[in-house]
């Protein structure tokens, strides 16, 4: 199999976990304490990943300047946008609870949360057709976290939306659509980048985890506080934990 297409289908099984999570928050009633502290758990392990893989890569082929410089890049831009997506109403597009606005109350909210959802989720796709420029192979431990981390993603947000009233053709478009776009990202990121200089492929895996670290403070780490509380700091560090092991036996 072409690299590039391996690149495109490991996107869109990262991509593909989302669509999972929200199937469970459409026909199952998960109890929001639950999502709480599965997400706090994935928030862990997209720390643990972000920082013994993305970083650790990004340093060992371009250095501590292209690395700092990408980082504060991808942390800045995310937040950027985030914020011009918040005013729209995405601002609580991965709460469960009754935060999210319907379209009656936020005209123009459900094509914020759309690309609010999209934005989360190139980042991550991104990273894994980069990843596959180095080795040849995907990263077991960055594919582990964003399929480990996507399942609670997408059904905090999806419980929301079904919450705010939107239809299961709105949820499952939006979701479907993602898990495409993902696999399409993973894919533009190995062809765009074929062949370049390592500190280029260090600069933008450093921006991609960059925006990954401001994503899991911006719109994971609340939902979860929200119901597990003083649990959140302890849930986290075994989701970032399993992760380490992951990266250990890879």
């Amino acid at each position: 199999m072409p690299t590039w297409l391996a690149a495109g289908l490991w996107g869109l099984v990262g991509g593909g976990a989302l669509v999972l999570g929200a199937a469970i928050a459409w026909w199952v009633r998960v109890p929001r304490a639950v999502i709480a502290g599965i997400m706090a758990f994935g928030a862990g392990v997209l720390i643990s990943a972000l920082a013994f893989e993305l970083v650790d890569e990004a340093v060992r082929l371009g250095g501590a300047l292209p690395t700092v410089l990408g980082f504060l890049a991808g942390a800045v831009v995310y937040v950027a946008a985030n914020t011009a997506l918040d005013r729209r109403g995405a601002r609580h597009r991965k709460r469960s609870g009754g935060q999210q606005p319907s379209e009656a109350e936020s005209s123009g909210s459900g094509a914020a949360i759309a690309v609010g959802a999209l934005l989360d989720g190139i980042p991550e796709s991104v990273v894994l057709g980069v990843g596959l420029l180095a080795g040849g192979a995907v990263s077991p431990a960055v594919l582990a976290a964003v399929v480990i981390s996507n399942v609670p993603e997408g059904l905090s947000s999806a419980a929301g939306m079904k919450q705010a009233g939107r239809s299961a053709r709105y949820v499952f478009g939006v979701w479907t659509g993602i898990a495409v776009l993902s696999g399409l990202a993973a894919m533009i990121g190995y062809l765009a980048l074929d062949g370049v200089s390592p500190a280029v492929i260090a600069t933008i895996t450093a921006v991609a985890a960059g925006a990954v670290l401001a994503m899991v403070a911006d719109t994971m780490i609340p939902e979860a506080f929200e119901r597990t509380h003083v649990l959140t700091g302890l849930i986290t560090a075994v989701g970032f934990l399993t992760a380490l092991v992951v990266h250990l036996a890879a």
